[in-house]
């Protein structure tokens, strides 16, 4: 997905103050969506960091792939109050470099990968069925390409999210 971040959509580009503001937004019942393309690279890595923390976190989990739609009806029955979905975008970071935007700060346009269109759709469903946050946490990918596997550099960005959304899970369970 090619990103554009309208005036004062991020929430912050250096990881760590990233994931404290999305930190923030993680209260009461969360659901994570993985989205992405697994045969295309690193468009797949929302889709893989989902299927690495379900059941591993005190969220719900999805791993919506290509097909966001075929779950909205399981999202809306969970009720959640906030909802964050994980995807690759090219927003002209650094490859593995991260954003966490609010949804309504995302405009996308068609132009590198296979699921514009859900995620868009998506967002909208979802704010017209539910009174929800909804976040994207957006992964830079170094390539998109069609058969190709993960980059290390988003290979490793993997890695330290489930970390975090780990660590992050365990946190709100001490708040509860």
């Amino acid at each position: 997905m090619r990103v554009t971040i309208s005036k004062g959509g991020t929430l912050g580009s250096v990881p760590n103050k990233t994931l404290e503001e999305l930190n923030s937004y993680l209260k009461s019942k969360v659901v994570i969506i993985g989205m992405g393309n697994r045969l295309r690279g690193d468009d797949g890595v929302g889709s893989i960091l989902a299927s690495r923390i379900k059941n591993k976190v005190g969220f719900d989990v999805f791993d919506v792939g290509i097909s966001p739609e075929n779950y909205l009806e399981k999202i809306i029955q969970a009720k959640p109050d906030t909802i964050v979905i994980i995807d690759a975008a090219d927003f002209s970071g650094l490859p593995g470099e991260f954003k966490v935007l609010k949804a309504q700060d995302i405009k996308t346009c068609n132009f590198f990968a296979t699921h514009n269109a859900s995620i868009s759709l998506t967002i909208n469903y979802l704010q017209n069925n539910l009174k929800v946050d909804i976040m994207a946490l957006l992964i830079q990918p170094k390539t998109i390409i069609f058969g190709e596997i993960l980059s290390p550099e988003v290979t490793g960005a993997i890695s330290r999210l489930e970390d975090w959304f780990y660590e992050a899970s365990k946190d709100k369970e001490c708040r509860m």
